[in-house]
């Protein structure tokens, strides 16, 4: 773990809540959102953590920030304790949640990336070239005196993201970035943080519902539920083991029989010259298409992913690995 840039070591969190169980009687139990938490992250990853709602992502963020204090384990990110060294580990790193924001609502945009200059004590020549890189990669340079609340969801993203990078933090912590945006915004948006990381090293932890955000952006994607780390390893690891599909939507000049497949792809639903095939999300869709263009009148083709809830659910429905069980194709464990 030496080279560890994030490291979580049985990290535990248990919460104490109290519920109504009679007139002026209250029960009191413990909740335990993180169980047991293991994984380091090297400087410089990109690594999606994703999980079914209530498993325990935005708790291990929370942690990761200094904003809870873990109730067991040991928890470093660049060697500092969060909890104890908050505001230090501020100074190096980056939190954009999609459903908060940390711009100042009824403020012209520009007027909050000035106020983060002087939160951050960033130099002026530091800040006037990171916000001329910024506004130009994520397009703001229209939005800058534009208050806050006028911005649309997708506008307000990319200024959260702007203002998270400000200070050239060396982590960013990314909870649903491109939550709501449309497809050219979110097409930006991962453009952006393809060639942050590829030019700063910026070490990236993502939260996302949607799958297209870890494929193309993740080489490695850790699976929490119940507070548990289920899955660590490449995407096409988890499609294998959640035996997730994607689906090829046809449509033909004309109403046919069942397209004729090669297997593992199958017909699941037609509807007139509409067609809808199954086939495995590990596999490309290319030899499908080629094969379906070339013997089919084809007018028109689209692939949809795999639900991610989908694929996790599958996935923790599978039977439990014995303790022999191999490793996974990127040479981590399935536990």
């Amino acid at each position: 773990m030496a080279d560890a840039f994030i490291e979580l070591v049985d990290v535990e969190k248990v919460f104490e809540v109290r519920r109504k169980t009679g007139f002026l009687r209250r029960e009191r139990r413990s909740v335990r959102a993180v169980d047991s938490l293991s994984f380091t992250v090297a400087r410089g990853e990109m690594v999606g953590y994703i999980g079914p709602n209530g498993a325990g992502k935005s708790t291990t963020i929370k942690m990761l920030t200094g904003i809870l204090t873990p109730s067991g384990g040991r928890l470093r990110v660049a060697g500092i304790d969060p909890s104890r060294e908050r505001t230090r580990l501020a100074h190096r790193m980056g939190v954009v949640f999609g459903q908060r924001t940390t711009l100042w609502w009824d403020l012209p945009l520009i007027d909050s990336y000035r106020l983060m200059h002087r939160m951050y004590r960033i130099p002026d020549a530091r800040y006037r070239e990171n916000l001329d890189r910024l506004v130009e990669l994520l397009g703001l340079a229209d939005l800058l005196d534009v208050p806050v609340r006028q911005l649309s969801l997708g506008q307000r993203m990319r200024g959260d993201i702007a203002a998270a990078l400000l200070h050239d933090p060396e982590v960013l912590y990314l909870d649903e970035p491109t939550i709501g945006l449309d497809v050219m915004s979110k097409a930006r948006v991962r453009e952006f943080l393809r060639q942050l990381n590829a030019e700063r090293a910026t070490t990236v932890l993502l939260t996302t519902h949607d799958l297209q955000d870890i494929e193309q952006l993740c080489s490695r994607v850790m699976v929490i539920d119940r507070g548990r780390l289920v899955y660590d390893g490449a995407l096409a690891g988890l499609h294998e083991v959640g035996e997730s599909e994607r689906t090829l939507v046809v449509d033909l000049e004309r109403e046919l029989p069942p397209i004729e497949a090669p297997a593992p792809a199958r017909v699941v639903r037609v509807e007139g010259p509409r067609q809808w095939l199954a086939f495995p999300a590990s596999e490309s869709a290319a030899g499908l298409v080629a094969r379906i263009a070339a013997e089919y009148p084809l007018v028109d083709l689209s692939v949809r992913e795999p639900d991610i809830e989908a694929v996790i659910a599958r996935m923790l429905d599978t039977p439990a690995d014995t303790p022999d069980s191999p490793p996974d194709p990127a040479g981590r464990t399935v536990r």
